[in-house]
């Protein structure tokens, strides 16, 4: 693969496998060294609904990103991640975004985590956040890295920013992965451990 591609055309099309709102926007921000015009799977004209049953992040990864780039013909990412709780012996794991259901909120379930975990002690409340992320460039390049961060869950839920269970992912006292903002979290997130390993490709292949 030349590493002109991009440079040819630095306004190339790349397609995040998602349609979450708050993930796009962190994808955004971390591509936007590299010139891509990132869009959502809808926002390229694909809305068929992914069966992710892998038993793995790094599987419903993998067939997120090849389902979109079959049907696209470009540049794709996906990212699995989730939430890991050593009490709940690694739930909710690949089923952090239907723990509480198909149609559950955020908010809903925080709260049925929390409801697991209430009266467990702090020191059985470890937890890290994992996320892995499948790119395909095309038919010859493909590339799967992840990453982790490490936390403990909290009480109750604590800060406005983030999505999904940030409020109650404590990264110490009365800071919790909503408490941060944008540019922090894209500093230590799980994606963005994720990212820095897909970063050093992305480095080589298009710069």
């Amino acid at each position: 693969m030349s590493n002109n591609n991009n440079a040819d055309n630095p306004r190339s099309k790349l397609i995040i496998a998602s349609n979450n709102a708050g993930k796009i926007r962190e994808f955004r921000e971390l591509l936007s060294p590299f010139g891509f015009e990132v869009m959502s799977m809808r926002d390229a004209g694909y809305n068929e609904e992914i069966a992710e049953d892998g038993e793995t992040f790094e599987e419903n990864a993998h067939i997120k990103a090849r389902a979109v780039y079959e049907a696209l013909k470009l540049p794709t990412i996906a990212d699995d991640s989730g939430l890991e709780i050593d009490f709940l012996n690694g739930a909710p794991g690949v089923y952090s975004a239907r723990y509480a259901g198909e149609n559950a909120t955020d908010e809903e379930r925080c709260a049925k985590v929390l409801e697991e975990m209430h009266g467990a002690a702090k020191a059985l409340r470890d937890a890290r956040f994992v996320c892995a992320i499948y790119f395909i460039f095309d038919e010859e390049n493909e590339y799967s890295v992840s990453g982790e961060v490490r936390g403990y869950i909290g009480d109750e839920p604590i800060g406005k920013n983030g999505f999904g269970y940030d409020p109650i992912f404590m990264l110490g006292e009365n800071e919790s992965m909503a408490t941060i903002d944008e540019a922090e979290k894209n500093k230590i997130s799980h994606r963005a451990k994720a990212f820095e390993q897909l970063s050093l490709i992305l480095k080589e292949k298009f710069s």
